[in-house]
Formats: C-alpha cells, structure tokens, sequence
C-alpha cells in the first residue's frame, strides 16, 4: 500500500505481476511519445497536462474519452512516462484528488 508523500518505484517485473490483477496502469507520456516510442500493452494513454481534468471526469465521459473504466478514489493505479518524474506528478496530482 501506499503512504502519503511516498512514490515507490516499481521494476518491469513487478509491474508485470501487478497488471495481472485489477490496476489501471495510466501512462502519462504525450501522444507522439506514443506514436514515436509505442504503447505499453494494457496502459491507458493520458498525457500528463490532461491528467487532473480526467481524473475528476464524469465516469461515462472518461470512458468514451479513454475506453477505459474510471478508477475509482480506492482503486490501484500505476503511472508511468519515460524517465519518471512525470509519473511522480501523476501521483501528486492523484493523491491532492484524494486518490489513495
């Protein structure tokens, strides 16, 4: 579990396992990172300055935008970009939402 202020890193292998149960895994890189560099398989695609906006989206909206299920405030979310301090934001950003 995750204590407030803390961004535990995870390892490919640990991400891996994780995505076999029920995390959302958001990946907040831009869209032509995207395009340049591919998609993560399972991830959604959220870019970092749309991120707040999604997060307090109307849970029907948010999945037509994202063909995704909300998460809600309790559910396990995972973000990642490339080097990681955009996925530190994301988790700033989630956590000021009252994300846990």
């Amino acid at each position: 579990s995750l204590c407030a202020g803390e961004a535990p890193s995870l390892s490919y292998q640990e991400l891996k396992d994780l995505k076999k149960t029920k995390v959302l895994h958001v990946d907040v890189r831009e869209r032509w990172e995207i395009d340049k560099f591919g998609q993560i398989p399972a991830s959604v695609n959220i870019p970092l300055g749309e991120l707040v906006e999604a997060l307090q989206m109307d849970p029907m909206e948010f999945k037509e935008k994202y063909n995704q299920k909300m998460p809600a405030k309790s559910d396990p979310v995972v973000f990642s970009c490339l080097a990681g301090k955009r996925s530190k934001q994301a988790l700033s950003f989630a956590m000021s939402l009252g994300f846990s």
